[in-house]
């Protein structure tokens, strides 16, 4: 039944229409289908995400021109083709992609040439949701999409230091910035997710969380918990962050500091003596402070750096190792913003801040060099892993010699 209806799709494309043309008669043509024929093409990627979920799989890779037809996963941090799943062409997947998104999506992603959305699908009565990004891959569809856990990740195995924790919670401290970066896959998202369902629990507020798209929903508890998806409920990160201020929050959870307007808004929010929440793809603490500063446009850089020793309270950079048992483990760095630490940012010391990270364990802080040396005493990861993750070589040499 899958493919009689791809077929029926694909047998009235003619073969010399090439890029978006093409791409836009398929989606019309999918757009058109009897309701039951749409079920059947999403049905047959559902069970891919069912079995994903089996396989604990963190992302499923479909369709584009260079898949070799596969279908492919990501378990364990590993990416490999999965040939049980079977074979589909370019042109059989953008079908099965263009069944996934509704019209106003296809616009988006014809306009923005990247479509990011969220995916629900009903298994066993439970709703599991997957964080999913469309694009083109010369003139064909290809999509990504990637497990959003069904349960939040507990606080407490985060493992922060009390200091940390304070300054991390609503409870003890009501205003201020802290950033989680990693790259992607590193866990970010929930690390996140961990903050504000700790928030949730222990303080009275509200909580607006703006995301593109968002991923775990969280459930009102002690808070007030409100949910604004960019593209459907607000326009942009800044949008969002700026009319939050005008729905008496608490804590504003920005999903990313992607560009200088919204690093700014964010900037600005806080010192208004809300707590801000968000993310940057960045691989240390150090680099973080850097980044804010240089992507801010020069004559603004004084001013922000300024501004961000004020309200900056927590930077925590992130990485997935994998275990000796072929799992993954969090390894971390923590910087806790000081006294010492605000000097260094407003004085463009920043190359002092690592140091003062590595003589920070008794207020919380740790480097990643630290940690994952730590990770490897205890056996959980191999002492090649260590070299490989860290950002700092020759200061975790020092730190192995330490430990021989």
């Amino acid at each position: 039944m899958v493919k009689e209806v791809i077929d029926k799709i694909l047998s009235d494309i003619p073969p010399d229409l090439l890029d978006q043309d093409r791409q836009d008669l398929i989606g019309k043509k999918v757009s058109v289908l009897r309701m039951e024929e749409r079920k059947v093409l999403q049905n047959n990627f559902r069970k891919y995400l069912v079995q994903m979920r089996k396989m604990s799989a963190s992302d499923i890779e479909f369709g584009g021109t260079t898949a070799n037809n596969s279908i492919w996963l990501r378990i364990f941090g590993k990416k490999a083709p999965m040939p049980e799943f079977g074979y589909y062409t370019a042109d059989q997947s953008d079908v099965i992609c263009h069944s996934l998104i509704s019209d106003v999506q296809r616009d988006r992603l014809f306009f923005n040439k990247a479509l990011d959305f969220s995916y629900s699908v009903s298994i066993n009565e439970k709703l599991h949701r997957w964080r999913a990004s469309m694009y083109f891959d010369l003139n064909h569809l290809s999509l990504n999409m990637r497990t959003i856990a069904d349960t939040i990740y507990p606080y407490q195995k985060l493992g922060f230091h009390p200091n940390i924790s304070r300054s991390l919670s609503l409870a003890h401290e009501k205003q201020g910035l802290i950033l989680i970066t990693g790259i992607t896959g590193s866990g970010k998202s929930t690390t996140l997710d961990s903050m504000i369902d700790a928030n949730n629990c222990t303080a009275h507020g509200h909580i607006v969380i703006i995301g593109d798209p968002i991923e775990q929903i969280h459930q009102s508890k002690k808070c007030i918990v409100r949910h604004r998806e960019v593209g459907k409920d607000v326009l942009t990160f800044k949008e969002g962050a700026v009319q939050a201020l005008r729905q008496d929050p608490d804590i504003i959870v920005v999903g990313e500091m992607r560009d200088p307007d919204t690093i700014m808004t964010c900037l600005e929010i806080t010192d208004t003596g809300h707590k801000v929440f968000s993310t940057l793809h960045t691989g240390s603490a150090v680099e973080t402070i850097d980044r804010i500063v240089a992507e801010c446009p020069t004559e603004e850089q004084e001013r922000v750096r300024n501004r961000l020793a004020d309200v900056l309270r927590v930077i925590i950079s992130q990485k997935l190792v994998p275990t000796l048992n072929n799992k993954l483990v969090l390894a971390k760095e923590v910087l806790l913003v000081t006294t010492s630490v605000k000097a260094a940012i407003r004085n463009r010391n920043t190359h002092e801040i690592y140091q003062m990270i590595s003589e920070g364990a008794k207020s919380g802080m740790i480097t990643l060099e630290q940690d994952l040396v730590n990770l490897y005493k205890n056996n959980i990861i191999s002492e090649q892993l260590v070299h490989d993750y860290a950002n700092n070589k020759n200061r975790v040499k020092e730190l192995l010699n330490l430990t021989s």
